[in-house]
């Protein structure tokens, strides 16, 4: 059997026989959690870094109009002042994280930026047209999609997985990109870009987040077909699959006492920041992508490798 422990900075694991095998890695933050999905920024300690200082954008998307989901927090918002920095306008469909997206909409009006902000159920069909909608009466297009809300639930148990919880995390993680991608698509032309947000627990299949699992797999799935139905328009359809960032669906996931201990099973024996995410968002948006489409990138630390 193995046990694992943690103490300051050290992680330890017991091997049996073995015994206990100590493994130095950073902590990214001390236990905490919310009781919330998908989870407040703004409630983190220490709150995640979703800007580099030090980027500078060069017009990759200039003049762009930009729809990321969950774009109030976390990597979507790391990804929206990204896209500013860029030339983009962002709008920023969000659940219910209303300070978190109106801070968001001040760092980026700060930057000289523009943001939309458009609250409701990513999950309800209604809601995705209502996004199109606004997008298109403010800004008369559409260039770049990023499918990245999302909802993860942490059960030891296959069988404590209910049919609420289930359908709670199948309609929002992929009916919500199925039917937001759907009622974009008339308006996207060649060139355009649809970026979809898988995970790193697809490619190990993390025990503890089987239904979240699911819906990662499938992502991957669709925008593999995806991205071959429109590969003649043009229109690429990228995946990316993080490992762990610290984001607010972290501690609105996981039980406390694991949150230090995140990220420390991949090679670089870390988790990381928002920011450090951004520039895989831009290189998947703009033309510096033009002949990809179909991929999943990995930014894991090397958690899972080849």
């Amino acid at each position: 059997m193995n046990f694992d422990y943690n103490f300051g900075n050290d992680f330890y694991k017991y091997y049996g026989n073995e015994g206990w095998k100590c493994t130095k890695y950073k902590i990214m933050a001390p236990a905490q959690s919310q009781e919330n999905q998908p989870g407040m920024e703004y409630l983190m300690a220490p709150e995640p870094i979703f800007d580099n200082p030090n980027y500078q954008g060069s017009c990759k998307l200039q003049d762009k109009i930009a729809i990321i989901t969950g774009g109030d927090s976390g990597l979507g918002r790391a990804a929206a002042i990204a896209f500013v920095k860029e030339g983009a306008k962002v709008v920023i469909p969000y659940y219910n994280e209303d300070k978190d997206a109106i801070d968001t909409k001040h760092y980026i009006e700060c930057l000289g930026g523009e943001c939309l902000l458009l609250p409701g159920d990513i999950s309800d069909k209604n809601f995705c047209k209502t996004i199109v909608n606004e997008t298109i009466k403010k800004y008369s297009k559409i260039d770049i999609l990023v499918n990245n809300a999302g909802v993860q639930y942490q059960q030891d148990n296959f069988e404590d997985i209910s049919d609420e919880q289930f359908d709670k995390t199948m309609k929002v993680n992929l009916y919500g990109m199925f039917y937001l991608t759907k009622a974009v698509l008339p308006y996207l032309k060649s060139g355009s870009s649809i970026i979809n947000l898988s995970s790193v627990t697809t490619f190990y299949g993390d025990p503890q987040l089987i239904d979240y699992v699911m819906t990662k797999g499938a992502i991957v799935g669709f925008t593999r077909a995806l991205a071959r139905n429109l590969a003649l328009k043009n229109i690429r359809v990228n995946a990316i699959a993080p490992g762990f960032f610290w984001t607010p669906l972290q501690p609105a996931c996981w039980e406390a006492n694991k949150i230090p201990s995140l990220g420390s099973d991949s090679a670089m024996r870390r988790g990381a920041m928002p920011y450090e995410l951004a520039p895989t968002f831009v290189f998947l948006a703009s033309d510096d992508s033009s002949f990809m489409t179909g991929q999943v990138i990995h930014n894991n630390g090397g958690q899972v490798m080849g």
